[in-house]
C-alpha cells in the first residue's frame, strides 16, 4: 500500500532531482522508494559494514535489465577489448 509523504528540501535540490528523474524515464518518487530501500535493506543485512562515501552516493543509481546476462555481457566486452 502507497503512502503519501512529505519531505523538506531545498527547491534547487529538488529541481535538479527531477531532471535526474525525466532523464532516467523514473518518477522522483520511484528514485526515492528504491533509494530507501536499498540503504533500509543493508543496513539489517550489515549492520556492521560501511561503504566508502563515493560508493554510497552511487548505490541505487543504475538498474540492471532483468533479461541482462551479466557475465555474458563482461565476457563479450572482455574479448572485444583484449582480442
Amino acid at each position: 500500500m502507497n503512502t503519501k509523504l512529505t519531505l523538506t528540501i531545498e527547491r534547487e535540490i529538488i529541481e535538479r532531482a527531477k531532471n535526474y528523474a525525466k532523464s532516467k524515464n523514473r518518477s522522483l518518487s520511484d528514485i526515492i522508494e528504491t533509494y530507501l530501500k536499498i540503504l533500509t535493506k543493508e543496513e539489517i543485512k550489515n549492520p556492521g559494514k560501511k561503504l566508502s562515501p563515493i560508493t554510497e552516493s552511487l548505490k541505487g543509481s543504475f538498474k540492471m535489465p532483468k533479461n541482462m546476462d551479466y557475465k555474458k555481457e563482461l565476457r563479450n566486452r572482455l574479448e572485444e577489448k583484449y582480442l
